[in-house]
């Protein structure tokens, strides 16, 4: 038997201007989702929890709070992007074109922009990636330029599950 490494995510060297990753993952929005995000980040407009208020504005049911949408579809491009990132540099231009409803499953895909070297450390480059957010009927919902620094191949800090462990015992 042959054991295999788990994926590691890339670093500064495997990313190319032009490349476009499909992240994975999509998500549907839970209302717990929305409620929960409301109270963690203290977002008292009312659109988002209180479904009689919501019920007699234009969208006629309650709007997913549109920094849970930010926080889904960059977490949904970690696996592709940033798993190896030092530290995110800035959100930009980040647009909300369409509104997102519990229940909407959420996809996304970024395509990287610009790599560049890091002038004060050697051991990271930086990258800008342009992501899209889309519903389940593919209309975009969120769009965003996103810079981070990443490690550099051979400068990974080492992960706890790259260190020997013991086998499991039968």
């Amino acid at each position: 038997m042959a054991v295999k490494e788990g994926w590691t995510g890339r670093v500064y060297e495997d990313f190319e201007v032009g490349d476009v990753y499909r992240h994975p993952l999509g998500r549907t929005v839970l209302a717990a989702d929305n409620v929960w995000f409301t109270l963690l980040s203290q977002n008292v407009n009312k659109i988002h929890f209180d479904s009689a208020y919501a019920a007699k504005t234009e969208f006629g049911k309650p709007l997913v709070d549109s920094t849970f949408t930010l926080a889904l579809v960059t977490g949904q491009s970690t696996m592709d992007l940033s798993v190896n990132v030092m530290a995110n540099l800035g959100w930009d231009e980040v647009r909300l074109p369409a509104p997102v409803f519990e229940g909407d499953t959420i996809y996304s895909e970024s395509e990287v922009l610009e790599t560049r070297e890091s002038k004060s450390r050697p051991n990271v480059g930086i990258v800008t990636v342009r992501t899209r957010g889309f519903n389940q009927d593919g209309t975009v919902v969120i769009t965003y330029r996103r810079t981070f620094m990443v490690y550099k191949r051979g400068h990974v800090p080492e992960y706890a599950s790259a260190r020997p462990r013991p086998e499991a015992s039968a």
